[in-house]
């Protein structure tokens, strides 16, 4: 069973309603015991980076027992953003830290938020990205970008250069919403559940 990760940042029924049309059974809960017995992982997240100070305690607990186990985890959009250490929208409040850099907010010669199509930049070969289109287009809707790290799997160019996708071992994160991005978004999380 997928967890897909309650903690009222929005955006749950639309990821929910991915995975049913590709035939996954999934959960929505912030039921820490549900979360450490889920097959899979799923942070997705709309909105201000204080949202994610509902991550803390045992819902943060939970999942680092998971990562630890094994267990994929995929962060989309403001949830891939908290696997990173910080976020400038809310500087006093810390990430997890699995990906190091800190999430800035775009120059002011781009208008912000970051909100339509854009085209991923294929960089290393991933397997969350297997058989996604290269140079295919996804939909993003975010004020903050993610930095060009070493686990940076796909880019996209607006204001700079920033990460679209990062994959560590049994961790992911898109900033785009895979869920929202047609057939490519689809393939994506069709090759996470099938990890």
């Amino acid at each position: 069973m997928i967890a897909i990760v309650d903690y009222q940042a929005g955006n749950l029924a639309s990821v929910q309603k991915a995975f049913y049309h590709l035939g996954f059974e999934s959960v929505i809960t912030a039921d820490p015991e549900m979360i450490v017995r889920a097959s899979k992982i799923v942070i997705p997240g709309v909105g201000h980076f204080d949202a994610t100070a509902a991550l803390s305690g045992s819902l943060q607990q939970a999942i680092v027992s998971a990562i630890h186990r094994q267990i994929p985890l995929l962060g989309i959009c403001l949830g891939m953003q908290w696997m990173f250490e910080s976020s400038q929208e809310a500087p006093s409040l810390r990430g997890l830290g699995l990906f190091g850099g800190v999430c800035e907010k775009f120059p002011t010669k781009v208008k912000s938020p970051h909100v339509g199509w854009n085209q991923l930049q294929a960089c290393a070969s991933s397997r969350l990205l297997r058989q996604v289109p290269e140079n295919c287009f996804v939909y993003f809707t975010h004020s903050y970008r993610v930095p060009v790290v070493d686990a940076t799997v796909a880019g996209c160019e607006y204001g700079g250069n920033f990460s679209a996708a990062v994959e560590r071992e049994n961790c992911f994160g898109v900033q785009f919403h895979p869920e929202k991005s047609g057939n490519p978004g689809l393939q994506l999380l069709r090759n996470f559940c099938e990890l």
